[in-house]
């Protein structure tokens, strides 16, 4: 599989919970959020939906530019998804990913 290093923010519901992560495999990750895999701050407060992410050449700008917005208050986390994403529609669904929470065989979601 080939790598996509993406910076990407989750969200519990509109203007919700807010997470900022950074990934070289995003279906693999959400899969991971969605389903309570790791234990963490996504699965204790049900931040599961895909409301922003942006594409990078490589891990290391994907890196800085999660640690960027990571520090920016959440006002400005709140505009960038909203002008990206004015509904908060869960953008997994849009890039073709199965929601891992509807896999019967819990195996992990593919680009459709």
């Amino acid at each position: 599989m080939e790598k996509e290093p993406v910076v990407y923010m989750l969200a519990s519901r509109r203007a919700g919970t807010l997470y900022v992560g950074v990934t070289s495999n995003l279906a693999g990750r959400l899969y991971q959020h969605r389903t309570g895999l790791i234990a963490g701050f996504t699965s204790r407060y049900g931040v599961h939906r895909l409301v922003w992410y942006e594409l990078h050449d490589d891990m290391t700008a994907a890196i800085r530019r999660e640690k960027q917005i990571k520090k920016w208050n959440r006002d400005w986390k709140l505009n960038l998804i909203e002008e990206a994403n004015p509904d908060w529609s869960d953008l997994a669904l849009a890039l073709g990913l199965v929601d891992p929470t509807a896999c019967a065989n819990g195996s992990p979601p593919s680009r459709g």
